[in-house]
């Protein structure tokens, strides 16, 4: 039936639920594709044959396989667009530096739309706050304290914080960090707080 592969990928990413992203289906974008290009074929020597014929039977066949046409390139563009969305947010969970894993199920396109955005972004937070600028990726959820407990998950090697202090960062250890200099690590899974 018509419109059961961009329905399908559609489904894939409802399946999948908000916050992760599935690798992205290459051969469904193909496959739909592929039939978009065969119904408008039809379409076109149906129109040519009603026209020169005047075979006007034909007419409710042209506009079923518009509407089919329609109805792919809305379930195409919906599954692009939430994608996008997806990998957006992936900027503010992760950072600016994206785990091996998550950037496996991207696309080259959705890998250079998120390096444009990002160097969208880095611009406009080196624009706020004065010389040095302003992130406004940390804190994504107001503080309780500004310092807090954090064990090491793996290794990380040396980290500096604002009065000069370098830490080593190695497996189990823990540390008591200002919340604004750790989060980043706590989102790309270097370091874990401890809840006490």
């Amino acid at each position: 039936m018509f419109g059961e592969k961009a329905i399908e990928l559609v489904r894939e990413l409802d399946r999948i639920g908000d916050g992760q992203l599935p690798a992205f289906n290459e051969d469904g974008i193909r496959q739909v594709l592929e039939e978009m290009k065969a119904l408008y074929e039809q379409n076109q020597s149906d129109v040519n044959e009603a026209k020169s014929e005047g075979a006007s039977e034909l007419i409710p066949t042209i506009k079923f396989r518009h509407c089919c046409l329609l109805r792919n390139q809305r379930c195409i563009a919906a599954y692009l667009y939430d994608r996008l969305l997806r990998v957006r947010a992936l900027r503010w969970e992760y950072g600016s530096v994206l785990p091996t894993s998550v950037r496996f199920h991207m696309s080259a396109e959705e890998l250079e739309w998120f390096n444009q955005y990002k160097k969208s972004l880095a611009t406009y937070m080196r624009s706020l706050g004065g010389e040095e600028g302003l992130d406004i990726t940390q804190d994504m959820k107001p503080p309780k304290s500004l310092y807090i407990e954090v064990r090491c998950v793996k290794d990380h090697g040396e980290f500096e914080i604002d009065d000069g202090t370098i830490i080593l960062l190695k497996k189990n250890s823990q540390h008591f960090l200002p919340r604004w200099k750790c989060e980043h690590l706590i989102r790309q899974g270097v370091l874990e707080h401890v809840l006490s």
